[in-house]
């Protein structure tokens, strides 16, 4: 499997190219793979390219949809208080405030 998501031209009916060099998206990438591929190293299902065992295919009724296969991996984030967050925003409204302030002096 490879999880490509640009071969350069745009998704509407008219496919016009999306980048004004000779840049093919990821089809460039997946030739590149291909010939590198290695059945017995290319098999983390959290990265862009991996093989898939025919058995688990078969299980899958041969459904091919990436998604059946692929392991996605969730980043937990963490995020600041909502007390800081707050301090934050106060601190650049009064910077808006005394700019537009000073705005209007020199009007």
């Amino acid at each position: 499997f490879y999880e490509g998501h640009d071969d350069g031209f745009s998704l509407d009916d008219k496919r016009n190219q999306l980048y004004k060099s000779d840049f093919a998206g990821d089809l460039p990438d997946v030739v590149e793979r291909w010939h590198q591929r290695d059945l017995t190293k290319n098999t983390d299902r959290k990265e862009k390219t991996f093989f898939v065992p025919v058995a688990d295919i078969r299980e899958n009724k041969y459904d091919l949809s990436i998604n059946r296969y692929k392991e996605v991996v969730y980043k937990e984030e963490e995020y600041e208080s909502p007390k800081v967050i707050l301090r934050k925003l106060m601190e650049i409204e009064a910077d808006i405030t005394k700019g537009v302030s000073e705005l209007r002096e020199k009007l």
